[in-house]
């Protein structure tokens, strides 16, 4: 069994998902249950899909949850996008946060091709 924590890439997604949650925070009243919900579950699933990965017995099932993580990397990417056009998040804090993404899905791409 794997343990996560020892992972950079689920450190840096626990990062993200608490950057996302302190962003949030800020987000307009009527988009708790929209944009605000979406994207804090995309994040917090990014790493949380890490964590469960690690305590599957095989690689094959760490893999599946790495491309899961990968893909709601890529969904948290796109809302991102969407709170930037609607003026939610400012350019600065959209680069930090989508440059961080970008980051955490190239290390699990990494870890996908290690475990092919």
């Amino acid at each position: 069994m794997r343990d996560y924590r020892k992972y950079d890439v689920w450190k840096l997604g626990h990062e993200i998902t608490l950057n996302i949650y302190s962003i949030t925070k800020a987000f307009p009243k009527d988009e708790e249950f929209g944009i605000t919900s979406q994207m804090r579950r995309a994040s917090f699933s990014i790493p949380s899909n890490i964590a469960e990965g690690c305590g599957r017995a095989s690689d094959a099932e760490y893999k599946r949850f790495l491309i899961i993580s990968r893909g709601l990397a890529s969904e948290l990417e796109y809302f991102m996008f969407l709170a930037k056009d609607l003026k939610y998040i400012d350019d600065v804090s959209y680069t930090t946060l989508y440059d961080k993404v970008n980051k955490v899905k190239r290390s699990i791409s990494n870890l996908i091709q290690k475990i092919e």
